[in-house]
């Protein structure tokens, strides 16, 4: 038995599908949500308010279009933000900043319903910007300007610890420029530049100081070496030391004049066999003279030389 709907009926479930068709596709983008890569759902209930136990991932969620589901963008992004702020003494100063930020995926339900889906407006750049007011704010300029004892650094990081606190992660705040009027600036940069020429000058003292001690030092170990030297050196050692010294002339293969000196303590002079050559394009001008060695003795005698020549083979 085939089941017929009567001819009226049929016309009110045209109808009705037809309607049915159109608010589909009307209410589309309300009833079929998709939450892309990096992105994360947080759905209000009309009834019911914000589910803050359940966060929606990545994929296609299918919703009652009376609810309404805001997507998150969880990874890192950046704002570009520039303010000013005043020195201690009242001087504008203009900050130009970066800030690379994320909400916490695990508070994202609880930011959306206590903060909202612009966060940034409403916490991140405010806070960003009442701390570094603050801190800077009991600085002169020149101390912001050099960035004296890293202040800006502390600065930024309280900041960062204070936007923390509202659910929100910002990894960084960065210093993309720092302007101050033209005369400060050259203010500024001839007072470093003087400052660099004192340091110059007292590591030039340093240096100097330095190197007047080690000379001192080097002198005083040199007067000392002497002294030690002089107190053991006996006429016993020095006679010594000239016959080690003649010895190891004498044991040369060539052929050598001797020369005895005279005296008690008159030691050989040892030389070439051709320094008494009659030979005048072998022997040398310099050596062909007599060599004599007087022995030591009281001015008052006037002693003979005595000269032993001997060829040593």
């Amino acid at each position: 038995m085939q089941f017929r709907w009567p001819r009226k009926k049929r016309h009110y479930l045209i109808i009705f599908l037809l309607i049915l068709a159109i608010l589909t596709v009307l209410l589309w983008h309300r009833i079929v949500i998709t939450a892309y890569a990096g992105e994360a759902g947080v759905l209000f209930r009309r009834f019911s308010g914000t589910e803050i136990d359940v966060i929606y991932k990545e994929g296609v969620h299918i919703i009652s279009p009376l609810d309404i589901m805001t997507v998150y963008e969880t990874r890192n992004q950046i704002a570009l933000h520039e303010f000013d702020v005043l020195s201690v003494k009242g001087l504008r100063i203009h900050l130009a900043t970066a800030i690379r930020y994320r909400p916490r995926y695990d508070m994202l339900t609880t930011l959306h319903q206590q903060i909202g889906p612009d966060y940034l407006q409403r916490i991140v750049l405010p806070q960003i910007e009442s701390v570094m007011r603050k801190q800077l704010g009991s600085y002169n300029a020149d101390q912001i300007y050099t960035n004296e004892n890293g202040l800006l650094n502390k600065a930024i990081v309280l900041a960062i610890n204070e936007v923390g606190r509202n659910y929100v992660v910002v990894d960084d705040v960065i210093i993309r420029s720092l302007t101050l009027p033209d005369n400060i600036v050259k203010a500024i940069e001839d007072k470093l530049t003087q400052q660099e020429h004192l340091r110059s000058y007292e590591f030039r003292l340093k240096t100097a100081t330095k190197e007047a001690q080690r000379k001192i030092s080097e002198a005083k170990g040199i007067n000392q070496a002497q002294h030690i030297i002089g107190e053991s050196l006996t006429p016993e050692i020095l006679a010594f030391e000239g016959i080690k010294a003649t010895k190891e002339l004498a044991k040369s293969q060539n052929a050598k004049i001797v020369v005895i000196g005279s005296g008690k303590n008159g030691l050989p002079l040892i030389l070439g066999d051709n320094a008494f050559s009659t030979n005048p394009k072998s022997a040398d001008p310099n050596i062909n003279k007599q060599v004599t060695t007087r022995s030591s003795i009281p001015s008052s005698q006037t002693p003979s030389p005595q000269l032993n020549q001997t060829p040593v083979q």
